[in-house]
């Protein structure tokens, strides 16, 4: 289960905007990667400080989570996967740290490397997109080789820029640019291991755990935050980018979060009405068809689809009736149906006649 976000900044339910920034601003330069380098448990904590923020700063969006809580953000980009990532971090909520860190991570304004994001497609039966599930993949990311070793860039004295000077017409204007020898990360690889590349990677498989929501769709894309690739030196990990991929049902098809499914029934079954038991995704249902049904009757089950991805409630399931007309019939079947074809009046009307006729076709067809 995860954490309250009044929790992780420390206030009251009741707590101000103002109180709210101020809790977020104490716990992010508490945890600040620069106060703690290499230190992942003080990074996670940081992340989480600004994933609460982000949804309790805004008031819409705190309204949600008073009502739904964490249902009210399943899915969405940057949450249930391991919360924010750096970048996002730092693009969004960067001022709140004031004059702390030099207006940036890394200090002085320096920026970090980030690995490069990996694209995978998971596919996902029905029945899993009902009730949301835990799928475990296994991932080849590229990670720092074992006993690499990185040490401060000389061209930029380990500051990831580098002041470039440039003549205009209102003279001598100095700017600063990322420094190319070390794309900006301020450290250089000292030593190569064995079987790795020119940043000191290697390329290893790991297994990574997915949750995924009930209620995703095709072509749904959810983040997994540091699960790409790794970057070199002090860089942060990319991400890993989960594309939705849905199987087909041979039962029921899918329209958004509602849900067809055709039931066909026999001549007798329609002329006398008849409960039928459905087989759902996650249960039974039994519906009730009364004498006379048509074929092409449509029934509506209420809350039997698929749930909605933000926790709004369920779809509905629609019953498509279709009457089975049999193929081949034998002699008593045949004069049957050609009494009825001959004589107009042969077939009483269910609701108003003796029910023993139409027991009789039922027998006749069972």
């Amino acid at each position: 289960m995860k954490e309250d976000y009044y929790d992780i900044l420390g206030i009251s339910k009741n707590a101000s905007s103002a109180e709210i920034k101020k809790a977020y601003r104490k716990k992010a330069i508490e945890f600040h990667p620069d106060k703690n380098p290499d230190d992942r448990v003080a990074e996670a904590n940081f992340k989480k400080a600004a994933e609460a923020y982000e949804i309790l700063g805004d008031q819409d969006k705190r309204t949600k989570y008073d009502q739904y809580g964490h249902a009210a953000f399943e899915g969405a980009q940057g949450f249930g996967q391991g919360g924010m990532n750096m970048d996002d971090i730092f693009s969004q909520f960067g001022d709140i740290f004031g004059s702390a860190f030099g207006g940036g991570f890394g200090g002085g304004g320096q920026s970090r490397s980030k690995g490069s994001d990996m694209r995978i497609r998971v596919k996902l039966t029905l029945e899993e997109i009902a009730t949301g599930v835990e799928k475990k993949i296994k991932v080849p990311r590229k990670v720092k080789a074992q006993g690499v070793k990185y040490g401060s860039c000389s061209a930029c004295n380990g500051k990831g820029q580098v002041m470039k000077i440039t003549n205009t017409i209102l003279g001598r204007m100095q700017t600063a640019a990322t420094c190319s020898t070390c794309s900006g990360s301020g450290k250089v690889l000292l030593n190569r291991p064995s079987g790795s590349d020119a940043q000191g990677m290697i390329r290893k498989e790991e297994t990574v755990s997915i949750k995924i929501p009930a209620g995703v769709e095709e072509g749904m894309q959810l983040k997994v935050s540091g699960k790409g690739n790794d970057a070199a030196a002090n860089g942060i990990s990319g991400d890993l980018l989960v594309l939705i991929e849905e199987l087909p049902n041979n039962v029921f098809v899918r329209e958004g979060n509602h849900l067809h499914y055709d039931l066909y029934i026999s001549i007798s079954e329609a002329v006398l009405g008849i409960s039928k038991d459905l087989n759902l995704l996650d249960g039974k249902a039994r519906i009730k068809l009364e004498s006379g049904i048509q074929s092409g009757k449509t029934l509506r089950l209420r809350s039997k689809g698929l749930p909605s991805l933000n926790g709004y409630g369920n779809g509905d399931l629609l019953v498509h009736v279709n009457v089975w007309t049999p193929k081949t019939l034998n002699k008593e079947q045949r004069q049957f149906f050609e009494k009825m074809q001959s004589d107009s009046n042969f077939i009483p009307h269910p609701e108003k006649s003796d029910k023993s006729f139409f027991e009789k076709v039922k027998d006749m067809f069972a």
